[in-house]
């Protein structure tokens, strides 16, 4: 008979609610894991059965065809109605061989159908559950979603376990806290209602009766602690938008006073019209994670450091407290998820040599972000929302294995159904976890996704201005050939307004290249905006190919034109990268700095003009200074060198001091200890470092002017023939002709004035460059008729190039195409090009 308390459920829950109580007397529930000898699986522990005249084989080899082998070497679950089990001879099919009596297979009762459910992921695939059920009807959509919710709690068991004997050399059982201790009930919620059908051991663990129950699920909300309301909400509230899949371990307290944890896991299933309609969800004892007093008064300490935090910053440092001492940590660190970005809010240790190489140069670069796409196992354990621990030497990729070689822990933190960031926690020394540590961690996280949340709802217009901020600078520099750019920057500590310090690096034609730094007055979201269109302006100004004087004043009548009493400082710098020419124009900025091959430094005397948007008439003089390969040029804010207790001299004292005693080799280590350790700043810091290595092998270039004449493409091909045989290039000779027949052809047709061949010939690729009088960009056509008689020469030049583009020039626009060499061709044009200096 099947168990009834009188309360009303579901079909699917009355099914589950036999499985994991395991004495209903219809079914067998059991456990096998790997055994000490490789190649097979043991039966670990066994439940309920005594309606069934079967006992299920005791161990089971991978090498065998059995389900059990099958859906431990796939990863996928078996199920097998009673006709697909008679075709495989009734039984279960395990290895009786050498067994004692009554631990072989008996046959399976006609009617009975089989559930097998893998435990564990597939990195470390911990064993299968079997359920033997003796029902004709197979295992619908519902009662497989919570025999596979049911397998998760086992695997969480089972990894407890694992870790408990790692930890403490224990080894009581095969299972640990075992199934009868895992066994819970099962629940339906339909969130369009909050009506919920709980069965008796849901409610007996909630300890309300059954009788006493009301079907709301804020009856249970009303029994959990105060401090995990926030996450269970989240996922249960009626009227939310949960993610798909979720799990949870929470406390509650039972009548008596008694604090219990319980573990929730639960999916949500679509309704008719897509949206989500029915939660899943079953729900176990997890006394075997109760924390110790020590990690209690852990999660209570980072409560009331939360209750407090009023910004994103002092809840990732609340964080950090929390959870690196008390853990023995080696390092941690907090990030906020946007889009599919991660942006870092506070590295402990903040040291850049403490993280992995590819942290110091894409995490700590223009901003502290990175794509979650450069991590995918990060990207994987955010999609999934649970916490992942890997013991030590866990193969990861290199950013995750460096955070924590002796150990690492990764809290996608929760909040309003959703992944709002991630902790990572990790240590040096060998570190095991225990499961009373996978509690705490999944405490703190959701405790921090909530006050995340907070911050930026009291912080709004904070949030709003830095979003602005960081959506108007470079995230990542160009590559540069002869040099390596890098940048840093820091806001300020001291207030909550941001400031308008930017940066920029944009290269140029002729190898040139320009690097920018500028600082617009004061500190709010207006300074910011104006920020992002003094970049834009200048970056336009200088693509146009204006000398570095023009493209500053072009920028301070720009400013002077807006309607803003803010001004700006800047220095402009356009470095001709093969001859390590450089032309600063100064507009009110500090001055550059330079660290010399032989280790001196000195500061650039720049004559200065006024700061932009201050004089209409004025004048911004070219200064111009020769760069030896092996300098570094140093461009910074205020911010690094003035502060309330240190004087500007002395600041720019202390930064050529640190100039001089750092390794130009590592650019980016240079660019950190600039910026030096101090917590607090009162402005934004913002620093370029270029060091200028000069070219290997220098460019050649030839220019031919083309004549408007009846046969002018005939004389570009003509020259274009005689340059690439002087340089040895024939393979690539028909593709380069018809490349230059195209594009000159269409500047002779289609614009006025002077149109000019750049031929250069640079790191094994050759580019072939038309300047011409007209604004207009060319225009790729979408689709050619047969018919046409033209509109094929861009769909050309795309076939024949590696790249091509336009860019525009003062008063026109250069049309380009890169060709890419042989391999044979790229070293005799190495052999036979003019060295640096030469």
């Amino acid at each position: 008979m099947a168990y009834d308390d009188g309360f009303p459920r579901t079909e699917a829950v009355q099914a589950v609610t036999a499985r994991l109580l395991g004495s209903s007397g219809a079914e067998l529930t059991a456990v096998y894991v790997p055994s000490d000898t490789d190649g097979e699986l043991q039966l670990a522990e066994m439940v309920g059965g005594s309606g069934i005249p079967h006992e299920l084989p005791t161990r089971y080899p991978l090498s065998g065809d059995s389900p059990v082998a099958a859906a431990f070497l796939t990863g996928l679950p078996q199920w097998l109605s009673p006709a697909e089990l008679a075709e495989r001879g009734g039984t279960a099919r395990g290895d009786s061989a050498g067994a004692a009596p009554g631990e072989g297979s008996a046959a399976v009762p006609a009617t009975a159908s089989l559930a097998v459910l893998p435990l564990g992921g597939d990195a470390h695939r911990l064993g299968c559950l079997v359920v033997l059920d003796r029902t004709g009807a197979a295992f619908d959509a519902d009662r497989r979603h919570l025999l596979e919710l049911h397998a998760d709690q086992v695997a969480a068991g089972l990894e407890a376990v694992a870790a408990r004997v790692k930890a403490h050399a224990e080894r009581q059982s095969l299972l640990g806290p075992g199934l009868d201790t895992l066994r819970g009930g099962a629940f339906t919620l339909l969130l369009a209602t909050g009506r919920m059908e709980a069965d008796a051991q849901v409610l007996a663990l909630f300890g309300i009766a059954p009788q006493e129950f009301d079907q709301r699920v804020e009856t249970l909300l009303e029994c959990t602690a105060p401090d995990d309301i926030p996450a269970l909400m989240s996922i249960v509230e009626p009227g939310g938008v949960p993610v798909t899949e979720q799990q949870l371990s929470f406390r509650i307290r039972r009548p008596n006073g008694e604090l219990r944890w319980l573990s929730l896991r639960c999916r949500v299933l679509a309704g008719p019209d897509g949206t989500p309609g029915r939660m899943l969800g079953v729900v176990a004892d997890a006394s075997y994670l109760r924390p110790s007093a020590d990690e209690v008064s852990i999660v209570q300490r980072l409560s009331a450091a939360l209750a407090g935090a009023t910004t994103t910053r002092d809840v990732s440092r609340a964080a950090v407290a929390a959870l690196r001492a008390p853990l023995d940590a080696s390092r941690v660190a907090v990030a906020e998820l946007e889009a599919d970005r991660l942006v870092v809010t506070v590295l402990d240790p903040p040291q850049p040599e403490s993280w992995p190489a590819s942290w110091q140069a894409e995490w700590r670069s223009e901003w502290p972000d990175t794509s979650c796409h450069t991590l995918p196992t990060l990207e994987g354990v955010l999609r999934g929302g649970h916490v992942a621990l890997w013991p030590p030497g866990a193969e990861l990729e290199p950013g995750l294995a460096g955070v924590g070689p002796g150990g690492l822990a990764v809290l996608p933190l929760p909040a309003d159904g959703r992944i709002v960031g991630v902790c990572l926690v990790g240590w040096d020394a060998e570190h095991r976890f225990g499961p009373e540590e996978r509690s705490l961690l999944t405490a703190t996280a959701g405790l921090v996704g909530q006050a995340l949340v907070r911050a930026h709802a009291l912080d709004a217009g904070h949030e709003l201005a830095t979003m602005l901020q960081r959506s108007l600078l470079p995230r990542k520099l160009p590559d540069l050939a002869g040099g390596e750019a890098v940048v840093r920057y820091l806001p300020a500590t001291v207030g909550l307004e941001v400031g308008g310090d930017w940066y920029d690096v944009i290269p140029l034609s002729d190898g040139h290249v320009a690097l920018v730094i500028g600082d617009v007055e004061g500190h709010s979201a207006a300074a910011a905006t104006i920020m992002g269109q003094m970049r834009t302006a200048i970056r336009a100004y200088a693509v146009e190919g204006h000398p570095p004087d023009v493209v500053v004043a072009h920028a301070n009548r720009l400013l002077l034109g807006m309607e803003t009493d803010l001004f700006a400082t800047c220095c402009y710098v356009d470095l001709d990268m093969e001859e390590g020419i450089a032309w600063f124009v100064r507009a009110g900025h500090l001055p550059p700095l330079l660290r010399l091959p032989d280790g001196s430094t000195v500061e650039v005397a720049v004559e200065g003009g006024p700061p932009l948007g201050v004089a209409a008439e004025g004048e911004f003089p070219l200064t111009e200074v020769g760069l030896a390969p092996g300098t570094v040029l140093v461009l910074l804010t205020d911010g690094l060198a003035e502060s309330a207790s240190l004087v500007l001299e002395d600041g720019i004292r202390r930064v050529r001091e640190v100039l001089a005693a750092a390794d130009p080799a590592d650019a980016g280590r240079l660019a950190d200890d600039l910026l030096g350790s101090a917590k607090r700043r009162d402005d934004d810091v913002a620093v370029l470092v270029l060091r200028y290595d000069g070219m290997r092998v220098r460019p050649t270039r030839a220019r031919w002017t083309v004549w408007r004449l009846p046969d002018a493409v005939m004389h570009a091909r003509r020259f274009t023939s005689r340059t690439l045989r002087q340089w040895q290039i024939t393979q690539e000779m028909d593709v380069a002709l018809l490349v230059v027949s195209e594009l000159v052809t269409n500047a002779i047709a289609h614009t006025q004035g002077e149109v000019q061949l750049d031929l250069t010939l640079a790191a094994g690729r050759l580019r072939v460059a038309v300047n011409d009088g007209s604004p207009r960009a060319p225009v790729k056509p979408a689709s050619v008729d047969w018919e046409a008689t033209g509109g094929r020469g861009l769909l050309l030049v795309e076939a024949m190039s590696m790249a091509w583009g336009s860019v525009p020039l003062s008063g026109g626009k250069q049309v380009w195409s890169e060709i890419r060499l042989q391999p044979d061709e790229q070293r005799a044009q190495e052999a036979t090009a003019e060295p640096p200096g030469g």
